[in-house]
């Protein structure tokens, strides 16, 4: 009966070595992140808000992208990589928000933290995504800009920009259809500039 204890316990030590798939992503630098499994939406009032987040980077399509060429827009950034299914399953709300407002002084910008061009443009073909995406995944500034304004650990992450380009909400996890985005997205560019 001891032997059968010790066992046990054996066994459960090994168990509690055994690798953690989110910590061999991290050990391996390979900036794949995780993919969120809870739906939240935090939106901070605008006296609270911090400084204006400053990016750039080259899009999918091989253009330069500077956050300073969409000044005085509200934008909504998304962060997302295509092997990420809850990315896939949002990917249409998105649109349809953009769709929505663009017209509005409403700018969208995707964050691809993981994919080269080819497999960011493949998946844009595949799911309609007319606006463009940031290849962040050789170096990781785009990311690190935002990240010196909130948390970006997990993936899908949706920020919402004032027209100040301060973080006015964000959303972790995917999209629960396109009527919580619609309405943050509205609400701050109803703000007085």
């Amino acid at each position: 009966m001891a032997a059968g204890a010790l066992a046990a316990v054996f066994a459960v030590a090994l168990t509690a070595c055994a690798p953690d798939p989110v910590a061999e992503q991290y050990l391996a630098g390979d900036g794949k992140g995780y993919i969120s499994a809870k739906f939240t939406v935090i939106e901070i009032e605008p006296e609270d808000r911090g400084e204006p987040v400053a990016f750039a980077g080259v899009t999918e399509n091989g253009d330069a992208f500077d956050s300073a060429d969409i000044a005085g827009d509200v934008t909504v950034v998304n962060f997302w990589y295509a092997g990420c299914a809850p990315c896939r399953v949002e990917a249409g709300d998105l649109e349809e928000v953009w769709q929505k407002y663009s017209d509005d002084d409403v700018s969208f910008i995707g964050i691809n933290i993981y994919d080269q061009p080819d497999t960011a443009k493949a998946f844009a073909e595949d799911y309609g995504i007319t606006y463009p995406s940031l290849i962040d995944v050789d170096s990781g500034d785009a990311k690190l800009a935002f990240a010196r304004a909130t948390p970006i650990n997990a993936t899908p992450t949706t920020l919402v920009l004032d027209k100040q380009g301060r973080v006015a909400a964000r959303i972790i996890g995917q999209l629960e259809g396109a009527s919580v985005l619609s309405t943050l997205v509205k609400d701050v560019l109803e703000e007085s500039a």
